[in-house]
């Protein structure tokens, strides 16, 4: 079971980070794009707008995804920290299954409610359906749901699993 868990969050979080990456180095471009359009040649490329700001909430869902399933998220930890161990790993337990249920229900099955009513909706300037903007919901709500289900794992057994990514300087 834990060899199988850490092949799919290796796995995962290899995936989330380079898409992650790729939104990032895509947004950054086209920003330069933009502003070279506007400043040096003095006719602005309406379209980066638009495309940056689809891929910034991209990037907010994903990145969202892999801090939950690399524990690297912003938590208020002075309560917990303050319990002894027993009630440490009930409070850990249910807030990573608040977590869950609210990426399963509002995230997954809310989201794909939400991408599904825009079907027939489109962007203003370029055209691109609001399908495609609104269903990184159900789809960054699927790997967290998938995230949860391993954290808790870990929570219940107390075995980590190693990542890279919290291996090099995670604060786990």
């Amino acid at each position: 079971m834990q060899g199988t868990l850490t092949t799919i969050k290796k796995g995962m979080n290899f995936i989330l980070s380079r898409i992650a990456a790729f939104l990032l180095l895509t947004m950054t471009f086209l920003v330069l794009y933009q502003v070279f359009t506007r400043y040096v040649l003095n006719d602005p490329a309406g379209f980066t707008e638009e495309i940056v700001r689809y891929l910034l909430m991209w990037t907010g869902f994903i990145g969202a995804a892999y801090a939950f399933s690399t524990r690297q998220h912003m938590a208020l930890v002075f309560l917990r920290d303050k319990l002894e161990p027993a009630k440490k790993k009930v409070l850990v337990i249910f807030i990573d299954a608040v977590i869950l249920a609210f990426a399963l229900f509002i995230m997954t099955v809310g989201g794909t409610s939400l991408a599904a009513s825009a079907s027939k909706e489109y962007s203003a300037l370029l055209g691109i359906p609001r399908t495609l903007v609104y269903s990184m919901a159900p789809i960054s709500g699927v790997f967290i749901i998938i995230a949860q289900i391993i954290n808790i794992w870990e929570d219940v057994t107390g075995i980590a699993i190693a990542d890279e990514a919290t291996d090099k300087g995670g604060n786990e």
